[in-house]
């Protein structure tokens, strides 16, 4: 470490490094929705499970179909926040890189860049499983707006 470091190369220091942390406060806002998307299609599909047993065979086969939709937008979503809790750590990882830095004789900068790219791209990847979540259910409540257009047709 430097024996006397100026007070204001310090500040801009903190400055630097601290830049990223705005992008913490994203993938935390993206982590809260898809945490509560996940605890509703959970919550979903403990209801179904629950009940199952007390379904007509056709009603059986409809929660069936759907435990099978909701277990796909689980996993979608479960993964999904992996990959941004991931980005969320290379983005702490790459603060302490570039504060820490400025401190040490050993140019870490060679290191910032790619764990920038890395955090980019686990960012990408899990905002896109989170779309595919969001597709799924939507498929789904059209597919059962299709069934309920198919039993007032026969009434």
């Amino acid at each position: 470490m430097h024996p006397a470091i100026p007070v204001n190369t310090i500040a801009q220091i903190i400055q630097l490094a601290l830049a990223p942390v705005f992008l913490l406060t994203g993938i935390a806002s993206i982590l809260n929705v898809l945490s509560a998307r996940l605890g509703r299609v959970v919550d979903r599909a403990r209801l179904l499970e629950a009940e199952l047993g007390g379904y007509d065979p056709l009603a059986r086969a409809r929660a069936r179909s759907e435990l099978r939709i909701l277990g796909r937008r689980m996993a979608a979503a479960h993964w999904a926040i992996a990959l941004c809790t991931l980005s969320a750590l290379f983005v702490c990882v790459v603060v302490a890189l570039m504060f820490v830095a400025d401190f040490v004789e050993f140019r870490l900068s060679s290191a910032v860049a790619p764990l920038f790219v890395a955090t980019m791209a686990l960012l990408i990847a899990g905002l896109l499983l989170f779309l595919y979540e969001v597709q799924i259910a939507t498929r789904s409540v059209r597919v059962r707006g299709e069934i309920l257009e198919d039993i007032g047709d026969k009434s």
